[in-house]
Formats: structure tokens, C-alpha cells, sequence
């Protein structure tokens, strides 16, 4: 048990240091920046491991291309249905849905803290 922890701190760390790289790479050199995500959700998936959320985020899980922001990435916010921010790559079209969080949610909870105090 405790080997199997090490093995996933070990490739929890790699994984930060190729997503860093990707991020140093990917102006100057696109390609090589994809093969950086290639490995580490190769990694990933070895160790048995998913990927921290900011790191999911920022690639494309079509083509392993990182995400710049007006560079190989179109960012909107749609407000259909449920409010959500489309990412759609540039490279190949493909697009991933992030669902925002309701504000009714939030404020139905604070409305049942108020409504469990008791009266003056």
C-alpha cells in the first residue's frame, strides 16, 4: 500500500513539471508543448492517477493542445439553461463545457441559517 502511494506522489509531481514546461514551451514551440500534456496524462493514466482540475482545464482532450488564451482558445459564457463557460480549441474545433456555479444555491442556504435562528 505504501508503495502504491509513492508511486502516485512521484507521478503527481512529474506531471506538474511537464505541465510547467508545456507553459514555458508553448508560445515558442506549440508541438513540443503538446507532447509535454501527451506525457503527463500518460503518466496519469499509468499511475491510475486523473489529473489535478486546473490541469484538465487548460488542455484540449482531443488534440493535447494547452490552452492560451487568444491564441489556440476561444473562451465564452453561455447562459442557456445553466449558466456555463464554453472553451473551444482553435487547433480542432473541439469544445469543453465547464459548468458555473449557481448563486441561488448560495444564497437558499444563507436564507435557511437566517430561518433557523431564533426570533428576538
Amino acid at each position: 500500500m505504501k508503495q502504491q502511494t509513492n508511486v502516485k506522489q512521484i507521478a503527481k509531481q512529474r506531471i506538474q513539471i511537464l505541465f510547467e514546461q508545456a507553459k514555458k514551451v508553448c508560445k515558442a514551440n506549440p508541438k513540443l508543448a503538446m507532447q509535454y500534456v501527451d506525457s503527463a496524462r500518460k503518466i496519469a493514466m499509468a499511475a491510475k492517477t486523473s489529473l489535478p482540475v486546473e490541469f484538465k482545464r487548460g488542455i484540449c482532450k482531443k488534440c493535447n493542445s494547452l490552452f492560451v488564451q487568444g491564441v489556440n482558445c476561444r473562451v465564452r459564457i453561455k447562459q442557456k439553461r445553466e449558466p456555463h463557460v464554453v472553451v473551444t480549441c482553435l487547433n480542432c474545433g473541439n469544445q469543453t463545457r465547464i459548468l458555473l456555479k449557481k448563486k441561488m444555491e448560495h444564497k437558499k442556504l444563507e436564507q435557511d441559517n437566517y430561518s433557523n435562528e431564533a426570533p428576538c
